[in-house]
């Protein structure tokens, strides 16, 4: 029986998904939970590598799982002149095609966007890469870290006087690659409803991350030279932070988010805590009275609980916020309400729990519409209708 998505806004539109690993498989899961029918075309002699990857749940990886749910897939040797062929004519078929290999590659192979246009002129042609389709680097290897580095990113991140820290989460991957990969596809999508014609999209990761440094940059080019650790939004402000609790979880401690960045949430949070002689603390005038003034702060905020602060918080909307851990996401109340963890049934792997659908539609909701499948699981339906 064919699966087809039934909900979201973009029912209706079909993705042929050659992509691998994190980035692009994320930007086009999000497509599948919007209501795309996205075809994971995989080569049965080097499918998708992150089907290997640990953890695993009864055999199957955990990380494939996360990634690829809401899409078929369908096994395609696109290296032979049949398989090439068979791509060419899905190719025909769809409304986008999302490749992840190093420029030239698909070229090399026969498929590239100048050979997919002549099939199909509607066609739009995405590539995702670390350094984009042109340039010095362009064909360079490289990962997350790197596109950070390159970017700009990586330098403001973590304490003064300290090396960079590597960030907790993927962000040139995600939101450059995941998301730039969704943007740029339903702009281009848009484009074609007024020419009638594809065209092809160059995302590339470390061009897509820079936009994260806009109040940085801004800041170098008024003369204030941001420094890791010491600017506004980025650590510089006491008032502006986090800071250690009084309780722990398993040894480990826990973390609010001080967020007061106003004056007037500022003031109502010295009023709160009857510390007025606090108010200087928001405009520090040196490194050093701004390490000062956090050290007072820390000391305040370790005679209370993480759960009591986030309850004087939203009593007096004071913006403060728990660090949650990731065993704390699927009982937290907003996340909850938000439906930002989502539990599905996969067919071999039994009950997975993974991150919800983050954009919500009033008129066409989207949402997961099945676990991620085995690998070649629709191929034969897809073939058969082709």
């Amino acid at each position: 029986m064919s699966r087809k998505p039934l909900s979201g806004p973009l029912v209706g539109l079909r993705v042929l998904d050659l992509t691998r690993l994190l980035p692009g498989p994320l930007g086009t899961m999000m497509m599948a939970d919007m209501g795309a029918e996205v075809l994971k075309i995989e080569n049965p002699n080097s499918p998708d590598y992150v089907r290997m990857f640990p953890p695993y749940q009864n055999g199957e990886s955990l990380n494939y799982i996360a990634y690829n749910r809401s899409k078929k897939s369908v096994l395609l040797d696109y290296t032979t002149p049949e398989g090439r062929e068979t791509l060419l004519k899905l190719a025909e078929t769809a409304d986008v095609l999302v490749e992840q290999f190093r420029p030239g590659y698909m070229d090399r192979l026969g498929l590239g966007y100048a050979v997919m246009h002549e099939r199909n002129p509607r066609l739009v042609y995405v590539s995702v890469t670390g350094y984009g389709q042109t340039g010095p680097y362009a064909h360079l290897a490289g990962h997350d870290l790197n596109y950070l580095g390159v970017a700009g990113v990586l330098g403001l991140t973590g304490e003064p006087d300290q090396a960079p820290v590597v960030p907790g989460v993927q962000l040139a991957d995600i939101a450059g690659g995941s998301y730039g990969c969704v943007m740029a596809t339903l702009a281009a999508i848009y484009a074609r409803e007024r020419t009638g014609e594809g065209q092809h999209v160059d995302v590339a990761m470390t061009d897509c991350v820079m936009p994260l440094l806009s109040v940085a940059y801004a800041l170098h080019e008024g003369g204030q030279h941001p420094v890791r650790g010491e600017m506004p939004l980025s650590g510089g402000q006491p008032n502006y932070g986090v800071y250690r609790c009084a309780d722990e979880t398993d040894g480990i401690p826990r973390y609010v988010v001080l967020g007061t960045l106003e004056p007037k949430f500022w003031q109502k949070f010295c009023t709160i805590v009857d510390r007025p002689d606090w108010l200087k603390f928001m405009l520090p005038q040196s490194p050093e009275q701004r390490a000062d003034y956090k050290v007072f702060i820390q000391d305040l905020m370790q005679q209370r609980t993480q759960g009591a602060w986030v309850k004087l918080g939203a009593e007096y909307d004071l913006l403060i916020t728990p660090v949650n851990t990731l065993d704390d996401l699927a009982t937290d109340p907003q996340l909850l309400a938000r439906l930002m963890v989502s539990t599905q049934n996969h067919p071999v792997a039994g009950p997975v729990t993974g991150i919800g659908v983050p954009l919500k539609f009033s008129i066409t909701p989207a949402q997961p519409a099945w676990p991620a499948p085995q690998l070649g699981e629709d191929t034969d339906e897809v073939i058969n209708r082709l």
